[in-house]
């Protein structure tokens, strides 16, 4: 599998930060669109299939990712 670039993931992760908050705030549907296809780029890059599975992995390889952190565990 491929792996997208940290600084493409960075990106990702912020798009799709600011258009869940953007989202929030006024439920436009063209922020809904791109907040979809953001979430897809996200599942794409990371080889997921759920955005929430997919930001998880997207953070776990960013530069200084602790590889024991245990943020999948719920407590």
């Amino acid at each position: 599998m491929l792996m997208a670039h940290p600084v493409v993931l960075r990106n990702l992760i912020e798009q799709y930060e600011t258009l869940k908050v953007l989202r929030a705030e006024n439920g436009g549907e063209e922020v809904r669109r791109r907040l979809d296809d953001v979430a897809y780029t996200l599942c794409v890059s990371t080889g997921t299939r759920d955005v929430d599975a997919a930001l998880i992995a997207a953070r776990h390889r960013l530069p200084g990712a602790r590889t024991e952190d245990d943020s999948v565990l719920s407590a």
